[in-house]
Order: C-alpha cells, then sequence, then structure tokens
C-alpha cells in the first residue's frame, strides 16, 4: 500500500474522543458558503503553512530519486551499488520507525519533524556539494542514504500525530484527502521536471533542488503554532508498551496491518518490480509504464480532490471497498492487456488508493487519543512496510521461474481475497464517523 494504514486506541473516554484540536493562533477564520468547502482545512492557517511546506518538500523528494539514480551511475556505479544505495535508505526507516513514534508523543511531533528534516536538509546539502566538486564514492552515497532514510523514519509516525494538531476534527478527512493529492501529484511532477533539469544540467542540480525543498519545509514547520507535549511521566519502554497495547486490542487495526503487510509482500512490491519490466518486454518501454504510473496518481490526485467535503458514516467499510482498486491495474498486466487498459486499470486502483488512505487516516485520528497517534502509528507502519522490505530481494528469482505473469496473476487474486476477508469482518464494518461533539 502506497501509504500504510494508521491505527485506534483503547479505553478512553467519550470527552477525549469528541475534543476538537482548536489551537490558539493556529485557526483562520470559518470560511463561509461553496470556496470555505471547497478549500477545507486550507482556510486553516496551521494546516495552510504545513501543507505549503510538506507540498514543497514531497515535490523535492520525487525530484531527487530520479537524480540519485543517475547520480549513482554517473560517479561508476553499477546496478548492484544502486541496490546497496536504495537498500541503506529502506533499512533504517523500518528500524527507527517503533523508537521515532515514542521520541514524536514524549518530545512533541514538530520538534521531531524539525530536526529531521534540518537532518535530511543537511543530506542533500551535503551529497549536492559533493557531486558539484567530483565524484563520491559509492560507500559516501549508501552513508548519507542511511542517514536521510534515518531522518524519513523519524519523521513519518510524527507526521501521523501531527495531521490531528494542525486541521480541526470535523476537517481532518479533507486534510488527508489534500495530503494525499500532494503526495500523488508529486509523483507525476517530481520525475518530469528531474528528468528536464538533469538533461539541461546535472544530477547535482536537482539534488541541491531537494535540499531547498528541506529548507522550505523547515521553516514551515517552524512556523506552526501547535501545543508542546506533555511532560513524560514514565520510561520510553513503558510509552512504547503502551503504543502496543492500544494497537493490539483493536481488531479492525491489526487486521487492516497484518492486510497491508501482506499486501506489500505479494502484491504491490511484485506490481512495481515487475510491472516497468513487462512494460518493456510487450507495451512498448519506458514511455508505456510512465503512461501507467501516471494514470495511477491522476485517478488518486482526482479522487482525493472529490473526497474534499464528503463525511461516509461507515468510515471502515469505504475504506475497505477502496482496497478493490489495488489488484485491477496488477490483473491488467498479468494477463498481458494493452497499454490503454493497463492505464485505466491504474486510474482505478489510484482511485481505491485515495478511498482507502483517506478514510483508513481518519478512522485512526478520530478513535486514537491525541498523545498516542505517532506510537500507534509507528506500529501500524512498520508492521506494514517490513515484509515489503524484504519483497525486493526474492521476488526477481521467483519470477525468473515461474514467470512475471503467475506472479502478478497471485499478486492480483491475494488483493482481492485479502479485500473480501477484511471486508466481512464486523469489527472493520463497525468504525464509525465521530461527530464533533
Amino acid at each position: 500500500m502506497p501509504d500504510s494504514p494508521e491505527t485506534l486506541a483503547v479505553n478512553r473516554s467519550k470527552s477525549i474522543l469528541h475534543s476538537r484540536h482548536d489551537l490558539g493562533g493556529g485557526r483562520a477564520p470559518e470560511s463561509g458558503g461553496r470556496l470555505g468547502r471547497r478549500l477545507g482545512p486550507l482556510t486553516e492557517r496551521n494546516f495552510l503553512v504545513f501543507f505549503t511546506g510538506y507540498s514543497t518538500s514531497l515535490l523535492g523528494s520525487a525530484m531527487a530519486a530520479v537524480a540519485l539514480t543517475f547520480a549513482v551511475l554517473d560517479t561508476g556505479g553499477g546496478p548492484a551499488d544502486l541496490g546497496y544505495v536504495l537498500a541503506a535508505d529502506v533499512v533504517p526507516q523500518v528500524a527507527v520507525m517503533l523508537g521515532g513514534g515514542v521520541l514524536a508523543d514524549r518530545v512533541g511531533r514538530r520538534p521531531v519533524m524539525l530536526t529531521a528534516d534540518s537532518v535530511r536538509l543537511g543530506v542533500q546539502g551535503t551529497l549536492a556539494t559533493l557531486l558539484f566538486t567530483g565524484r563520491p564514492a559509492i560507500w559516501t552515497f549508501v552513508l548519507l542514504a542511511a542517514v536521510l532514510g534515518t531522518g524519513e523514519g523519524f519523521f513519518n509516525p510524527a507526521l501521523g500525530g501531527l495531521r490531528a494538531e494542525i486541521a480541526p476534527r470535523e476537517k481532518l478527512p479533507d486534510a488527508n484527502a489534500l495530503l494525499g493529492v500532494v503526495q500523488s501529484g508529486s509523483g507525476i511532477i517530481g520525475p518530469a521536471l528531474a528528468g528536464s533539469l538533469i538533461a539541461l544540467s546535472s544530477p547535482a542540480v536537482v539534488i541541491a533542488c531537494d535540499a531547498a525543498s528541506f529548507a522550505v519545509s523547515v521553516v514551515c514547520l517552524a512556523r506552526l503554532t501547535v501545543p508542546p507535549a506533555s511532560p513524560a511521566r514514565q520510561s520510553p519502554l513503558r510509552d512504547l508498551a503502551d503504543g502496543w497495547a492500544a494497537f493490539r486490542s483493536q481488531t479492525w487495526l491489526w487486521v487492516t496491518t497484518l492486510q497491508f503487510a501482506l499486501f506489500n509482500l505479494f502484491t504491490w512490491a511484485p506490481y512495481l518490480l515487475l510491472g516497468p519490466i513487462l512494460a518493456r518486454q510487450y507495451l512498448g518501454g519506458a514511455s508505456a509504464w510512465g503512461i501507467i504510473a501516471a494514470s495511477y496518481a491522476a485517478g488518486s490526485v482526482l479522487t482525493g480532490l472529490a473526497l474534499v467535503g464528503r463525511r461516509p458514516r461507515r468510515l471502515m467499510l469505504v475504506a475497505t471497498i477502496g482496497t478493490f482498486g489495488y489488484p485491477i491495474p496488477v490483473l491488467t498486466l498479468a494477463i498481458h492487456a494493452p497499454v490503454y487498459f493497463v492505464a485505466a486499470g491504474a486510474f482505478a486502483g489510484g482511485i481505491g488508493s485515495a478511498v482507502a488512505n483517506t478514510y483508513i487516516s481518519t478512522a485512526t485520528q478520530q478513535q486514537v487519543p491525541p498523545q498516542m497517534l505517532a506510537r500507534v502509528t509507528s506500529f501500524t507502519m512498520t508492521g506494514s512496510y517490513a515484509l515489503g522490505s524484504m519483497a525486493w530481494v526474492v521476488i526477481g528469482s521467483i519470477a525468473a521461474v515461474v514467470g512475471p505473469g503467475r506472479v502478478l496473476g497471485f499478486a492480483a487474486a491475494y488483493a482481492t481475497v485479502s479485500a473480501a476477508v477484511v471486508l466481512s469482518i464486523p469489527a472493520v464494518r463497525a468504525v464509525r464517523w465521530v461527530a464533533s461533539g
């Protein structure tokens, strides 16, 4: 799953569940009428400031992902070296997420995110300087990628908690939808911009742009008005244990996390790895895969915009129905459908992704006590992505034996069956919208 499911906690009073997150100095006057409804949380000062910085940073990171590949290859690295660099970015993320969630809930989400983005600013600035002045050794790329991934691992759990602090409770679905829009939109615009800049200049320029985007994010985070974290009253291990108790006590939560842990292993990693290979084999190459990827992102962007202002009563029922969109592009590739059929399937997958991610995040933010959001998010993210990270090691070998089509056929079947199983569980269907009181 592109974005991991987030969570729900236990045995909390209605006064906590219904509390509004209206922050001193953080809200702009409510915009009335149709314009206010369309803008949603963008009428809130805190959310608008964060949205600006986060959007800029996402665009920079999408550009840097392309530039990093060319930078490694331009300095003499081969496919194996590139694999080491990419693994060095991913593994630390998974390794530090649980600690990052505990830290964010103890000291505050904003300080953790400020530190993480400051570190990532320094990493990308250092890498850009090295690329401008010479040809860095592969070990340098690996080391910097590991530090960059560590920053990401601390940033993401804190983001899971900060969302509920920067938008009013009744606008959280809109905030989630809009953040999903910029995540998908950056996936379209970023690589295109990166390719143009690399053609005109060099990967170093793009990496420098990413460093500048982190600088914008740091400035925006520093301008947020959020309350400080409550003083810690127990050990970090006790905090971690409380987060685990909150996670495992909720049936819909651990079921959904398990669903996406296996989804990333059996479905999404094979799709992302084998999709370009099949596109090259029978669809015409990179341009075809670009159309497919852009179609997925377009479906997610347009649906995210359409979701602003919508409040489904049964949040997880709607979210789980959305997950039936994921297997469609996988199946079309498995049966060697023509490129435009695959693109249409990808568009449907993007629609389902936007629905699922928006309302899973909303259910989490409505149900989890604010002081535990980062911890619970760290459990769901770690669970959802740990197995998917390992899938990259074995998928190619399996596909070489049984064929990419069979691997993707199984991937589509798993995604469909797992969605149906989750939809059949009463605890999932029982999660409902909680109106502000």
